[in-house]
């Protein structure tokens, strides 16, 4: 009976190729939408435009031994399946999946440019589309109120049509009567932010940057980045952040968590696009994997880009100096009288304690700590044993951050936050003496001497910025009129 129903889905596929005029293809090499994207040029509303027939995983219906003694079960096969690519009248280009075996597993992928650009359309609103952004827009604030306005119904209205017109075994009063539809959930999500440039020489120099810090940041292959969960030592999921060639002209950067990602990647040339994707929402974030749920996981993923972002912020913006700095040095006066010293550039315990808490764990996330969380890691950053370095010498160093309001203790808890500014202070902090002072005190007092012989064009980019450093020192000393004794 299973291979039956199979068999017909098949043929009903055939006749309506025929009719609608579709031929059914094989699998392409490449991008499928780059083989179907001429299909789309002159289509019309409502209309399939391609039939792709490909092997893929799905779970179906089998039956499991013979004669009376036989019983169902769902395994997970390779099997014969098509995508049907259609020019929807609300939703532009989209596709569907469908399983041609029983219980007919399905997936419906929706772009929401495509709806923005047709809800723009009807108002008569100008814009520029290219590759999941809008470059232009006659109308912005418009542009961001539809973009918000997307709900769950919209999502279901379109994906239950097309998967009652290509699941075509019930009658709409069979469907009515016993309740046959498709239930929805979300299978992958993505959820992108483009800052858009007009000169490629700016944002490639800005990419530059970011790799840099992200390089800098702990260790690139066991990078903790948490999307909106605590990580516990149960966790067996990925936690990496690494940067990928992917065969295209920049970079991308991409953070891992569970079965979720955040890459971060030049587009089409003017575009910065930071970009959130999981393919499992109910693990990676929390929540249901119901399309009902579209409002919390929206919130969710604009809040792991914005938090993503934030702690990139640093390395893009100046200051005018207003002796903060020499403020964040000075003692601090409690209310009661009681002194608490400052902090210091170049104090090791308080620089392993900033190690430990620029953790991504501790702050991507809005995640919170306890002394504990963090003792481990700081005895790591200061190589020092327990006995040499007691929890409570850690915890009187993070008392001098909380009285510089860097990190704030949890009411009725004994879990602190770090805060956002306190990140890039922390972060200034350890820049400051791990790449500049460290470095050059390192190069002036005990120069390498082999390196006197390497060709300079074989000298990298960075050693080269710091013997430049060094001998314009150099020249400053002799040009005031002082020599070493």
């Amino acid at each position: 009976m299973l291979r039956d129903i199979a068999t017909q889905y098949h043929n009903w596929v055939k006749n309506r190729s025929q009719k609608w005029g579709v031929p059914i293809q094989e699998d392409p090499p490449g991008r499928r939408d780059d083989f179907v994207e001429r299909y789309f040029r002159h289509a019309q509303p409502d209309q399939a435009v391609a039939i792709i027939k490909a092997r893929e995983p799905a779970t179906i219906m089998t039956a499991i031994g013979k004669d009376d003694r036989w019983h169902l079960e769902l395994k997970w096969r390779w099997v014969d399946q098509y995508n049907f690519y259609v020019q929807d009248s609300r939703w532009g280009q989209m596709f569907v999946r469908v399983c041609p075996y029983f219980p007919f597993s399905a997936r419906v992928c929706l772009n929401q440019h495509y709806w923005l650009a047709l809800r723009m359309q009807e108002r008569g609103i100008r814009f520029q589309q290219c590759a999941n952004a809008f470059l232009q827009c006659s109308d912005p604030e418009t542009l961001q109120k539809l973009a918000d306005s997307l709900t769950a119904d919209d999502l279901l209205t379109c994906a239950q049509k097309w998967l009652t017109r290509f699941t075509p075994f019930f009658t709409a009063e069979e469907r009515k009567h016993a309740g046959v539809q498709h239930r929805l959930f979300f299978a992958q999500v993505e959820f992108c932010d483009n800052l858009i440039f007009r000169r490629r020489a700016a944002v490639d120099a800005l990419e530059q940057r970011l790799l840099d810090a992200n390089r800098s940041i702990g260790q690139p292959n066991k990078l903790t980045l948490i999307f909106g969960r605590r990580i516990t030592r149960h966790h067996a999921g990925k936690l990496q952040t690494v940067i990928e060639d992917m065969n295209l002209p920049n970079p991308v950067i991409r953070s891992h968590y569970r079965k979720g990602f955040l890459k971060q990647y030049v587009r089409d040339r003017f575009l910065l696009r930071t970009e959130s994707a999981t393919n499992n929402i109910s693990t990676d974030y929390g929540i249901g994997k119901a399309v009902a749920n579209l409002p919390q996981l929206r919130q969710k993923l604009n809040g792991i880009i914005d938090r993503y972002l934030e702690v990139q912020q640093d390395i893009l913006e100046t200051f005018v100096d207003h002796e903060e700095l020499r403020q964040l040095t000075q003692p601090t006066l409690l209310p009661n009288g009681r002194r608490i010293p400052g902090l210091k550039l170049d104090q090791p315990r308080q620089l392993a304690l900033m190690h430990s808490l620029v953790r991504f764990c501790y702050l991507a996330a809005e995640g919170t700590f306890t002394t504990r969380d963090l003792y481990p890691q700081t005895l790591q950053a200061l190589r020092r044993t327990p006995e040499e370095y007691k929890l409570g010498s850690l915890r009187y160093d993070l008392w001098k951050l909380r009285a510089k309001g860097l990190v704030e203790k949890i009411p009725h808890s004994r879990r602190y936050r770090l805060l956002p500014h306190g990140y890039q202070i922390c972060l200034v902090f350890l820049k400051l003496y791990e790449k500049i002072y460290a470095p050059l005190t390192a190069g002036i007092l005990q120069p390498f001497v082999a390196d006197e012989s390497i060709p300079k064009e074989k000298i990298s980019d960075l050693d080269r910025r710091y013997t430049a450093v060094i001998q314009a020192l150099d020249d400053l000393v002799e040009a005031v009129g002082l020599k070493a004794a």
